[in-house]
């Protein structure tokens, strides 16, 4: 345990610096010239001219560095072996990947600025994640259950394809919206890069009992709860408290059940929490009304119909190999 939580801290350390490489290269960014921002649906960091390169780089960069991963992982899913204590040749070809092009986006976003904002949809770099953490609560429902600690019964098909294929959705997820974004230096685009970081970190350590490090997973869930309230603020829509309270209830009601902490702990910090959001949406601190509250529900009504959307689709295949 000593050296899992050693590792959590080299992983910290490793983040930080490469978001301290981000932060540098936003440096010479700095007065670039950007098109008008045109409303809550528009990505402001992308050029108002882009060229041949600038898409062939970032969408090159992107697809070398997916199709690497993929390549990686489905040969680790052809090997089917039990998770290790050590690393692997297919955790040192992560890794050696994940930094490789990390460092090649800082160096394409230095010259060319542009990431793939400038074809695609913010929302879709946005969903992408959140369907990674719909994953996670189906995959840990086993573990800590869903619901205040009460397992949900799921329909084992949906979930084993859940556990199998989980690799190759979140490695798109996290390297599409790695390559989304410019290596802008705004607080949520720093904030951002180094939750990638991690998530980078997560990826490469697949098929280990670190992967599996409950602190670790933990960390990587909670990071969502900053990050959106954060970036929620800095846009100053005054819909962060959605973010805050919305994550703050699924660590209430799931995630604060994998946490090896007592009962009592539990009420204590359900209590605060309760209280916290009273006191927020009573009017008295901010420009909000209790009639408001009912926002702290709609992030977790998402999340958790998305997993049971999820896992029951993923079960339609099982049906027809049940009826021929």
């Amino acid at each position: 345990m000593n050296k899992e939580r050693k590792l959590i801290g080299i992983n910290l350390a490793i983040a930080s610096a490469l978001t301290l490489l981000v932060f540098w290269i936003s440096l010479s960014l700095r007065g670039q010239a950007l098109a008008p921002d045109q409303g809550a649906s528009w990505y402001y960091w992308k050029l108002p001219s882009p060229t041949f390169w600038t898409r062939f780089t970032a969408w090159g960069g992107y697809l070398l560095h997916q199709f690497a991963l993929w390549y990686v992982i489905l040969n680790m899913h052809k090997d089917k072996q039990p998770p290790s204590k050590t690393l692997t040749k297919y955790n040192k070809q992560l890794i050696a990947i994940n930094l490789s092009f990390i460092l090649l986006h800082a160096i394409q976003s230095f010259i060319w600025y542009d990431g793939l904002a400038q074809d695609v949809s913010v929302a879709s770099s946005q969903y992408s994640v959140i369907l990674m953490l719909v994953l996670v609560l189906i995959m840990e429902n086993g573990r800590r259950g869903l619901f205040f600690g009460k397992k949900v019964k799921l329909p084992k098909e949906g979930v084993k394809r859940v556990f199998d294929y989980h690799g190759f959705y979140i490695a798109w997820a996290i390297t599409y919206t790695f390559w989304y974004h410019p290596m802008v230096g705004t607080v949520g685009h720093l904030f951002g890069f180094f939750y990638m970081f991690l998530l980078f970190a997560q990826l490469s350590f697949a098929g280990t009992k670190f992967h599996q490090n409950k602190i670790w997973t933990f960390l990587l869930e909670i990071i969502v709860l900053f990050h959106g309230t954060t970036v929620a603020i800095l846009q100053g829509t005054g819909i962060w408290s959605m973010f805050f309270f919305g994550f703050a209830t699924m660590f209430i009601v799931t995630q604060m059940y994998g946490l090896p902490i007592s009962k009592t702990w539990r009420l204590t910090v359900t209590a605060l929490y309760a209280l916290a959001a009273v006191i927020t949406y009573s009017g008295f601190l901010f420009d909000k009304s209790l009639t408001m509250i009912h926002q702290v529900i709609w992030i977790p009504t998402i999340l958790y119909g998305l997993v049971f959307l999820i896992v029951y689709t993923l079960k339609i295949p099982s049906l027809f190999k049940t009826t021929s």
